[in-house]
């Protein structure tokens, strides 16, 4: 399996930490050096380990932000079909 190659380009932010002192993050994370995107999991302390997370666009943090603040959003989606 090849490795996995990543760069904390900018730390955003902790959310919380847990006991054995693993902080979930949110930040700006460069995988395989492509294009850096947000990127919201666990690390342990020295950012050596990570557990499994989400990793955004800025448009889907754009859309999330937009979520969390109660906005409405326009989509394509016919919510009827899916009924």
């Amino acid at each position: 399996m090849a490795e996995l190659k990543f760069e904390i380009t900018e730390h955003l932010g902790v959310l919380s930490e847990n006991a054995k002192g693993w902080t979930k993050e949110l930040n700006l994370v460069s995988w395989n050096e492509r294009e850096p995107k947000y990127d919201l999991r666990e690390w342990n302390p020295d950012h050596t380990r990570m557990g499994k997370g989400l990793t955004l666009t800025e448009e889907e943090v754009n859309v999330l932000r937009a979520i969390l603040n109660g906005e409405e959003l326009e989509d394509d989606i016919d919510e009827d079909a899916i009924l």
